[in-house]
C-alpha cells in the first residue's frame, strides 16, 4: 500500500514533541505508530481524564479522536502550503474505561481537496471498543503574506 502521508520523514518523537505544551500533553497523550494510512495514539485513564464516577469522561475521549484526527490529517498535507482546522466531531461511547489506557486509531474515510473526513476507533487494553468518532477537517490554505501586507 502506497503511504498516504505528504512527507516519509516524520516520526513518533516529532508528533509527541509537537504536542508537547498542548491539552494532548495535558491528557498524558502519546502517539505511538504511523501506518501507511493510519495514526495511533494512547492516553491514560487516571485523574485526568476520568469523570466523578471513576470513568474515562466523554470529552477526554472527544478530545483523543480529535488530536490523532487532527494530526493526521495534518500529515496529509504539504505543511508550507496547507494546515487542517477542525470543523465537526462526533463520539458514540460504547463502553466505559476505569483504569489502564485507551488507544485511538484515525483512518481516512475521505482525503478531499477541501474537506478530510476521519474515523477514529478508540479500544481499551484488552482490544475493546470504548469509542467510535468521525472528524471532519477543512484544509485550508495557508497565506503567505510579506511584511507589507501585515
Amino acid at each position: 500500500m502506497k503511504p498516504i502521508w505528504h512527507s516519509l520523514n516524520v516520526s513518533l518523537d516529532q508528533l509527541n514533541e509537537n504536542g508537547r505544551h498542548t491539552m494532548g500533553a495535558h491528557l498524558g497523550m502519546e502517539f505511538t505508530e504511523i501506518g501507511p494510512d493510519y495514526l495511533r495514539a494512547m492516553m491514560p485513564v487516571d485523574h485526568r481524564t476520568v469523570q466523578p464516577y471513576g470513568l474515562l469522561h466523554g470529552g477526554a475521549s472527544a478530545a483523543l479522536a480529535e488530536t490523532v484526527g487532527s494530526v493526521a490529517a495534518a500529515l496529509v498535507l504539504n505543511p508550507e502550503k496547507q494546515l487542517a482546522v477542525g470543523l465537526e466531531i462526533n463520539a458514540n461511547h460504547i463502553r466505559g474505561v476505569r483504569e489502564g489506557y485507551v488507544h485511538a486509531i484515525a483512518k481516512p474515510l475521505h482525503l478531499g481537496g477541501s474537506t478530510h473526513v476521519w474515523e477514529i476507533k478508540i479500544t481499551d487494553d484488552h482490544h475493546k471498543l470504548v469509542c467510535v468518532s468521525r472528524l471532519t477537517v477543512a484544509v485550508l490554505q495557508k497565506k503567505n503574506l510579506s511584511a507589507d501586507e501585515a
